[in-house]
């Protein structure tokens, strides 16, 4: 099930732009998005203001255009 790989991504990663995931996962971010709400509601992840790092050391992408979720549970 995605939903699961979804969390366990997050949950090794800590952090990720949905972009990201949407590579990793072989998803469009729009079908990511709405899992990402459900674990939004359980608590598991929340969604970074905007202009947030995604943690990466790169900086190759306007923080602001980038949606940004991280595991909050273990």
């Amino acid at each position: 099930m995605i939903i699961s790989r979804l969390s366990d991504y997050l949950r090794e990663h800590r952090r990720a732009s949905l972009n990201d995931m949407a590579l990793s996962m072989d998803a469009t971010p729009e079908a990511l998005t709405a899992m990402l709400s459900v674990l939004e509601r359980k608590g598991r992840v929340r969604k970074l203001d905007s202009g947030s790092s995604c943690g990466k050391s790169c900086c190759q992408c306007d923080p602001t255009a980038v949606q940004i979720y991280e595991w909050v549970t273990e």
